[in-house]
Formats: C-alpha cells, structure tokens, sequence
C-alpha cells in the first residue's frame, strides 16, 4: 500500500457542517431578492431574513410610525405580494430559512406559508406545508430585556407564541416555531450566566404556556420540546464562549428531562443557531473585527458535542454601517474555509475530558442554576419582566462593562490600548465602506401597499379581519384566522392593529431607575460631576438631560448607558424609554425644561427623525436647548447633521461615557452663552 493510499484509508470522515447564512436585508423585497440569489449562489446553504422595524412591530409603510424606518435594518414586508417578491426564483420547499420575527412572527410564518402554496399550485396546502423547514425567532421576552421590538403585553404575547409552536408542531414537522434568543441578551449586558440563566427561564415560561393551553397531547409533548431551538451569541473570549455552549447542553437536557418528562434522547438535544457578537465589532480600527468574528466562530464550531447548528457571521464593517454584498461575502467564506479547508470536521470531541474545561462548565451551570431558581422563586420570566428585575439586572452588568472598559481593565484592541494606526485602505472613503439604502425605498414601500389594496377584494378582507378578532377574544389558535388574512389580502398593520384593540399595547421598564452605574467616581467623573453642578449653579437649577429613542428603534443599550451615567454625574434625566416619536420627545423638553436632548438612533433613520426633533424644539421656542445624536452614523451623516444645527455627533468609536458627559455639559454651557473657562 503506497503512502498515499494509507493516507487516503486513514482519513476520518467528515461530520456536515452547520447550515451556513448571512443575516440579510434591505431596501425592497426585489432588492433583497436578488441579494439572497446571489449569496445562495456563493454557497450559501440556508437563508435568515432580516425585517424591517415597521414590519417588526406591526405597522405599515404609510404610518406616521413608520416615517424614516422602512427598509432600513431589513426588508418591508407590509402584504403577500411583496413576500412573493422576496422569495421570488427562491423555492420555498427546498430552503431553510431563518426568519428574524418576534411579535409579528405568526403573521410572517403566515405570509410565508401562502407564498410556498402558491409557488407549488400542484399540491395540496397542508403537503406544502409539512415540507417547510426553518425557524421563527418569536422570543417576545428578550424583546422586553434588550432589543424591543414587541407590541403586546406579555401574557398576549406568550399565547401568540405558544399558537404558532401548537400549529407547527401538527402542520409543519420540520419548523423550528421559536429560537429562545439569548444573544441580544448579551448585547444588553448579560454575563454568560445571566445568558444561559434567562434563556432558560424563558423556555420554561413558553413550555409552561403551551402545556398549559391544552393544544398539545401530554404523549406529544416531547415533540414541542424537540423543536424548540435557540439563537445564541458568542463573543470574543472564545473558551468561556464554548464552555457556555457546553453548559447549555447540560442544562437543556436536564430541564427538559426533569420538568418535563422528556424520555427520547433527540427530542432533549440542545439545537441553536449563532449569530457571533456584533456589540464587540470597532469603528475604529475596524479590521480587527475579521480576527474577532473568527475567534468568536470558533467558540461554537470547535467543541462537536455542543456544535451550531447554523452559523451567520456579522460583516467587518457593521459599526460603520450597512454591510456591502462583498462583506458579506467575505463573512460567508471565513465559515467556509473553516468548514471545507480544516479537518475540525473530522474528529470527535477536543474537549471532552479536560479539567479546565469541566471546571468552567461547572461553575457556569451551578451560577445559571442559582440566577433561575431566584427568578422562578418572583413567579417566572414574566414576573421577572413587569417588576423590572432581569432588565435591571441587565443594565447594571452592561455599566460595568462599560466602566471597565473605560478604566482601561478591559482591553479592546485600537480602541483603548494599542490605538497607534496606519490608515486603513479599507476606510480610506468612508462613505463607499458602506452600502446605503435608497431614500426612495419608503415612497415605494407606501405605493406598494396603495397598488395592493387597490386590487385586493376589500369584503374579504374586512371579514377575515373581523374573525380574527373575534377569535383574539377566545381561546381559539389564532393561526387559522392569521392564514386567512394573508391569503384575503390583509396588510401587516391592519392584521397587527386587529390584535391591539384586543389585546393592547405594553411598554416594558427601562431598567435605568435602580441600575448601579460607576460605584467610585474616579477623578474624571468627580471632575465632570463638579462641573456639572457648577454650571447648575450659574444656571439657578440642576441640569436636566432629556434622553430619547425616536422612532421605531428599539436598540436601547446606549441610551440606557447614557442615562445611568449621566446620573452618575450629576445630571437630572429624563429617560421614558423606547419607541416615541419627534412630537413626544419635543413634548417631554418642553415639559421637563430641559437643558440637553439626546438622541439615540442605530436604525439609520438619523437623517430623518433628528431634522423633525430640531424643528419641534425651534417651533416650541427652546432655541437654547442643544441635540446631541448618538448611533451608527457614517462621517457624511454626522457633518449634515451638525449643519442643520445638532451640537455633536457621537458613534460607536466614542466609547468614554464620562467624556460624553463632560462634553454635554459644554454644549450646554456654550447654548446658555457660559465662558468656557
């Protein structure tokens, strides 16, 4: 036997790799369209979608709410026909598609549905159903602890949720209904046993919910729990990362197998997507993001017992912006040479049996073991959400982080330590780093949905409607009536405003009132608090900072950091969450007599809701209050912005808070006509 004959005997066989995506869309639904074609083209294995904030929280493009938001972090999906659009030359029934969808997920699943059976005419709509394969974010609870794209009250929520996984669970075999998302918990601050701990306390809250509404059989529960999936993060500190996963794993099949009664061994497997961290992604510096989401990668590909089972990689240059094709691209192929060019497919486990690692796993399980008995013991995930607990909990690990990273303790590589830079051809034209969207996106979006109620059979739209609400009212499965809204022609906001006069809207706590920001203020922060109570001495009042999120964003991290350390420094603040609109936060200066409006905006919709803000302030006559605007806003944004009067523009790359706040006060001093000093 030659050399290479042995060598080609010996070789193991390879284990498949995960399903490999990029997290995607934009603009329109044709624009989107032909992005996805041609990624799936580059070897792409499965698709995750990417919505627009309208259509995540149940508006339609020609809502006044929806003014600056449409196509803007996702695709606007407002009726079928753009659905259609969106998965145009794509078949549905040969895909796996990753829908990233909360509150609006059982309208989305049901525009999806139609869209497979009129792509299939042939086949009768439950086989076009049953061969479906994908997955429904529909994790409302995280949406109330950090990303903040929910609509209903919890306990509404939860019976949309456990609706949609009682009907996959019949209809749609191979579905995942839910993936329990921790991974905007750890953009929020979450440690990773504060990840793994509310994880868990929201899988029991769904699990408890949808045992307790009768729709399943005891004998098929096992079935719900085999289908429940998770979407995790992974940051940079790539063992504790897979240690983590680890301990998901152990956790999962001892809860599912305890509290549950889950005999079958595949139905208790762990099953998560990863989308690796984009919270640790610089503005500056920002070629150093490519070695993180590699490392970041490798805390969930290397360790086969607790291995993804899809992975999406964020683009290098998503602190700047929006990802071009060849970024994504580029994320795209750092999996596959993982996957096709190194031989980490072909063994078993690399971890099993080291004490390092056993011990790590260890303390991670017994620390998430504590944090959910201690929320189960407040009455479960829900109560924990309407007292403020978990999100107060959040925002104070998120400040310390952000203190420690301040202090220097916490090194982040170009931004506090090693800083010293050659410029990048990466950056050398900021504007073309980026892709942006067409303004004329929304105007499209508004003639689409003109175009199709045009067209559409209005009696039945109206009736299909109104046996959706009447349903709402009962404890009928609401995806039935959802399914003949689509297929009537029913848009996204009038399906979403049908269930809000049944079931109300909800405004979650913002975690800010009982956060503990810098425990000891060191001489910077005693500098700028000194500061700060002078010029409210020279003003004859305590300064007041109004902070505000217009518009549809929910990303509420920075604001909230904003606000526990402007307490921190002196500042009264005014802080009333996500969602409002221009005409509210002008409401609220003029009211709390502020001297600083803050905006925070990552959704890109800067250039619209921050103009509408300065000319609410001027007609109200507060032409001494300055705006300052915070978010992901590329360089040509932020100097258009200061142009039409905003006092400064902060982005990502300015991460000393105590440094913001110090220009804060300067900006105020300099409104009020205050020397310098």
């Amino acid at each position: 036997m030659t050399e290479n004959e042995r060598l080609s005997q010996d070789r193991p066989q390879k284990d498949r790799p995960w399903v490999m995506r990029t997290y995607a869309g934009h603009s329109t639904a044709a624009a989107s369209n032909e992005l996805y074609r041609t990624n799936l083209a580059k070897g792409q294995t499965g698709l995750s979608v990417a919505f627009d904030l309208p259509t995540q929280t149940g508006y339609d493009p020609d809502s006044p709410l929806a003014h600056g938001e449409v196509g803007k972090v996702g695709v606007p999906i407002p009726h079928l026909g753009e659905m259609r659009r969106l998965f145009d030359q794509i078949p549905l029934t040969e895909m796996n598609t990753s829908m990233t969808i909360n509150a609006t997920a059982m309208w989305l699943l049901a525009l999806y549905q139609v869209a497979a059976e009129e792509q299939n005419p042939d086949l009768d709509p439950a086989e076009v159903a049953a061969q479906l394969a994908g997955t429904t974010q529909n994790d409302i609870i995280k949406e109330y602890l950090s990303r903040g794209t929910y609509v209903f009250p919890p306990e509404h929520s939860l019976r949309l949720i456990s609706d949609v996984i009682a009907y996959t669970v019949r209809a749609m075999p191979t579905w995942n209904p839910i993936n329990i998302c921790s991974y905007h918990l750890q953009e929020a601050g979450a440690t990773p046993v504060q990840e793994l701990a509310y994880s868990i306390c929201t899988a029991i809250a769904v699990l408890d919910q949808v045992r307790a509404s009768g729709q399943v059989a005891e004998a098929d529960f096992g079935q719900v729990v085999g289908r429940i999936s998770f979407f995790v993060n992974a940051g940079v500190r790539f063992v504790e990362e897979m240690c983590k996963m680890r301990a998901f794993v152990e956790l999962w099949d001892e809860l599912t197998r305890d509290r549950y009664g889950v005999v079958d061994d595949k139905m208790r497997r762990f099953r998560y997507g990863v989308q690796v961290n984009s919270l640790g992604l610089t503005e500056a510096q920002p070629e150093n993001n490519v070695q993180r989401i590699v490392l970041e990668m490798l805390g969930v590909t290397l360790s086969k017992n607790a291995r993804a089972r899809a992975v999406q990689l964020p683009a290098w240059n998503e602190a700047l912006g929006l990802p071009r094709p060849w970024d994504q691209q580029w994320s795209l192929r750092l999996q596959q040479v993982l996957a096709y060019e190194s031989d980490l497919l072909e063994y078993d486990d690399l971890f099993d049996g080291s004490h390092v690692v056993e011990a790590k796993v260890a303390e991670l399980v017994d620390g998430a073991r504590a944090e959910v008995d201690r929320v189960q013991a407040m009455g479960g995930a829900i109560a924990a959400v309407d007292s403020g607990y978990m999100k107060g909990e959040l925002v104070a690990a998120h400040a310390a982080r952000r203190a420690r990273i301040e202090s220097g303790e916490e090194k982040v590589v170009g931004v506090n330590v090693f800083t010293t830079t050659e410029p990048s051809p990466l950056t050398a034209d900021l504007d073309a780093a980026i892709q942006t969207v067409d303004r004329a996106a929304e105007q499209a979006a508004i003639e689409s949905v003109r175009a199709w109620k045009e067209q559409r059979d209005d009696a039945a739209v109206a009736e299909a409607l109104a046996r959706l609400g009447e349903d709402a009212k009962s404890e009928v499965n609401l995806m039935e009536s959802t399914l003949a809204c689509a297929r009537a022609g029913a848009t996204t906001g009038e399906w979403a405003a049908t269930l809000r006069e049944v079931f109300g809207e909800f405004r979650a706590p913002t975690g800010v009132g009982g956060a503990v920001g810098v425990a000891e203020a060191g001489a910077d922060l005693a500098a700028v608090r000194e500061r700060v109570r002078s010029t409210g001495a020279e003003l004859g009042t305590r300064l007041r900072l109004l902070v505000g999120k217009p518009g549809l964003d929910g990303h509420s991290n920075g604001a909230e950091q904003v606000a526990v350390r402007a307490r921190d420094a002196g500042f009264e603040v005014i802080y009333q969450g996500i969602r409002l609109t221009p005409e509210q936060i002008v409401a609220a200066a003029v009211a709390e007599d502020v001297h600083c409006v803050g905006l925070s905006i990552l959704s890109g919709s800067h250039m619209e809701l921050v103009p509408a803000v300065l000319e609410g302030l001027r007609r109200a006559g507060l032409t001494d209050v300055p705006v300052i605007v915070g978010g992901i806003i590329p360089e040509s944004d932020g100097r258009e912005l200061r142009s039409l009067g905003v006092a400064a523009v902060y982005t990502p790359k300015d991460f000393g808070l105590t440094e913001i706040m110090g220009g804060i006060v300067e900006v105020i001093r300099a409104a009020h006509g205050l020397t310098a000093e």
